[in-house]
């Protein structure tokens, strides 16, 4: 069995969807069923259960997710091992806005456990980067949130969160369980200085164009929202001041929290970080 294969394999298995997994994997979904079909040849049972909803594990496959899992961590720890001895001993972490996302917090301990030898430098940028300066080359890796410009760029999706309006609680829209764009229509927004990338830009406003104050940091959309009355937008589950309230906006897409690092970077400093990433964001 190549591990290669065996990362085909772990990604159906956590995904239970071909096409989750070929998404994840960055392959089209064709050759991924052929290698799933291939490794259940090679080890003589079946191990998915297909159906039109997607897939479930049969016992052999279950029991295979645990071996797989157990042989990437090792081939992981023996690429560090070697990438160390030969000098590679720090990996720069760009992080977007607020690195205080309980999976960033999950991803430093098991990372911290699983290479001690490596120092982790962490460079936090403001919201004018989505790519927390890893075009400009002053990280190796980004954990980060889209929709950005991904030419020359990897991504590897970790998680998806609802996002919601941030209002101040004695906005009348504040007492509502849910809010749609047509809601906040005329409404000032916070907006990105010029020059910031324009899918990233499109997303935070609504895909409207608005008016509204310029801001660059978390903190100074909190502070717009707080003495202005602007409306800012924000992940479902953030933390925020106590005058402040953030509702549901229904028909915007999740805001997809990301790993991101140079297209064929093999770094596997980078690709240990990827796949810690990958289990401690989904807790």
């Amino acid at each position: 069995m190549e591990l290669r294969t065996l990362r085909y394999f772990v990604a159906v298995a956590e995904e239970l969807h071909f096409g989750r997994a070929a998404a994840r994997l960055h392959m089209s979904q064709p050759p991924l069923s052929r290698a799933i079909k291939q490794l259940e040849s090679d080890v003589g049972a079946a191990l998915l259960h297909r159906s039109s909803a997607g897939v479930t594990l049969t016992a052999a496959g279950a029991a295979l997710l645990d071996e797989a899992r157990a042989l990437l961590d090792q081939a992981d720890r023996v690429r560090v091992r070697v990438a160390t001895a030969a000098g590679a001993t720090t990996l720069t972490v760009g992080f977007l806005g607020d690195s205080t996302d309980r999976g960033a917090r999950r991803l430093a301990a098991a990372y911290r456990g699983r290479h001690p030898g490596v120092e982790v430098r962490v460079r936090e940028t403001d919201l004018t980067d989505p790519t927390c300066g890893l075009r400009a080359g002053l990280v190796d890796v980004a954990l980060t949130r889209g929709p950005f410009d991904e030419a020359g760029l990897t991504v590897h999706e970790l998680r998806a969160d609802p996002v919601g309006a941030v209002l101040r609680t004695d906005d009348p829209l504040a007492r509502r369980d849910r809010l749609t764009l047509s809601d906040l229509a005329g409404r000032r927004w916070f907006r990105f200085p010029a020059g910031t990338d324009p899918l990233w830009q499109a997303y935070w406003n609504g895909g409207e164009r608005r008016e509204g104050p310029v801001v660059r940091g978390v903190q100074e959309c909190v502070q717009a929202v707080l003495w202005n009355g602007t409306v800012g937008m924000a992940p479902l589950g953030h933390e925020m001041p106590e005058e402040l309230a953030v509702v549901p906006v229904v028909d915007m897409a999740p805001s997809r929290v990301l790993v991101v690092w140079q297209e064929g970077d093999t770094n596997p400093l980078i690709r240990s970080l990827v796949g810690i990433a990958t289990a401690a964001y989904r807790v």
